[in-house]
């Protein structure tokens, strides 16, 4: 039955989206990358939202139905069994009678799959400013292509696509996504680290008090102009990329950088994408990045949590899926860089035994090492492991649902309100 109406359902969502967009002709900005694509679009959305109307895609709601549901929304209020004729008729609503709020606005995040998605996606909506956040050697959903280089293409076609006037808003510190820049008529706009460019973070730190965790600082400069940024409950180097991604299209859409420094202050980390929450023991510290998972985000994860302040480091790591034939490599690798960087690991999932593989490689004590077929059975073993000082770090594919490891090992607000009275993180 579900193979039979799924068809008829992207048909009319494709073409309900496409008379919208024709209908109120919206800013576009597209987001696509292998890692921090969630993280942007919200920095992106907390950065213009005070200047114009502005929705961004739920979620991960990136693909064939994603997409077009951020272009028709706000439908959260529908439910139930009437979900699909209820989006159809507040759409035909809104073509028939002109909607005054839609968004002036739409920043849209670009999943890709498998080849093909990104041509189909940009038949629904093609953005004026397209973002790439970061590609890598060995991107995620590359299961489905011949080979790294091949996503890296599909992808690309965001910013083909892009009309002469329109702006590519690329990665400096990625040598795959600046290999792209040759593939726009667009005018490119880089962020990073690095020194060339035009959008540079430097003076990142992590910030701490009353020696625990509180949240990032770093500052931001455009053409001879630095501004400061402080943004609380975020960590990570993945934060700062987003913050610049987001100032460039801030500084596109003619802001200044101070107007952006407080824009960006409140911006805060998406659920389940480096966030940062109390343990369920005192004084322990919970990341939960649990959201998905690639071997470059695995990576910067990893690192983050070698920065933070603690007295002992966990990592709960689940399986990394959708890497077809590089997945054995690329876990034993994870599993080597982890090494370096925790005092124990809890893997979980079949391919994540391979993480623990390349960390007893390394010289990781096999006594530190617990290894989980399901998230379920994580749990009560990574609660019995934390101690005062800890800071553990949860992240896997959205398919190993590490959301559940996390749900039992940290504590909720409310519970600590009752508790001492004492200001969640959140």
């Amino acid at each position: 039955m579900r193979s039979f109406f799924l068809p008829i359902v992207k048909f009319i969502l494709r073409h309900l989206a496409r008379l919208t967009i024709w209908k109120y002709r919206p800013g576009i900005i597209g987001v696509t990358g292998s890692a921090g694509k969630t993280s942007t679009k919200m920095a992106i959305k907390a950065v213009l939202a005070g200047e114009r109307r502005v929705r961004a895609s739920a979620g991960n709601f990136n693909n064939e139905l994603g997409l077009p549901l951020t272009i028709l929304g706000p439908w959260e209020r529908i439910r139930g069994l009437f979900f699909w004729p209820g989006v159809v008729i507040h759409a035909v609503r809104r073509l028939l009678v002109r909607d005054p709020h839609y968004p002036e606005i739409l920043v849209l995040e670009y999943g890709v799959d498998r080849p093909g998605d990104m041509r189909y996606l940009l038949g629904i909506a093609r953005p004026n400013i397209a973002v790439i956040t970061a590609i890598g050697e060995v991107p995620v959903h590359v299961e489905f292509f011949a080979n790294p280089d091949a996503v890296a293409k599909e992808k690309a076609k965001l910013i083909e696509y892009l009309p002469t006037a329109g702006f590519a808003v690329l990665n400096n510190d990625d040598a795959i996504v600046m290999g792209l820049k040759n593939r726009t008529r667009a005018h490119v706009m880089t962020f990073g680290f690095g020194k060339s460019a035009e959008v540079k973070v430097a003076n990142y730190d992590i910030r701490a008090e009353n020696g625990a965790p509180a949240g990032i600082a770093f500052k931001l400069s455009y053409i001879g102009s630095t501004v400061p940024v402080r943004i609380e409950n975020v960590f990570g180097k993945t934060q700062c990329y987003a913050a610049s991604a987001a100032t460039a299209i801030g500084l596109i859409f003619g802001m200044n950088l101070v107007k952006i420094s407080e824009a960006l202050e409140r911006y805060r980390a998406p659920q389940g994408r480096m966030e940062l929450l109390r343990g369920v023991k005192e004084g322990t510290y919970v990341i939960d990045d649990s959201y998905n998972a690639s071997p470059l985000s695995m990576h910067a994860a990893l690192d983050t949590l070698h920065d933070l302040p603690a007295k002992r480091r966990i990592g709960v790591l689940g399986d990394m899926r959708e890497l077809g034939s590089y997945s054995m490599d690329a876990h034993q690798y994870l599993g080597e860089l982890a090494a370096g960087t925790l005092d124990y690991l809890v893997t979980v999932g079949p391919h994540a035994k391979f993480i623990a593989e390349g960390a007893r490689q390394k010289g990781f004590p096999r006594k530190n090492i617990l290894s989980f077929d399901l998230a379920e059975e994580a749990h009560v073993s990574v609660q019995n492991l934390m101690k005062k000082g800890d800071v553990v770090l949860v992240k896997g594919s959205r398919a190993m649902r590490l959301e559940k490891v996390v749900r039992e090992i940290r504590v909720f607000p409310e519970a600590l309100l009752k508790k001492d009275s004492v200001k969640p993180l959140a």
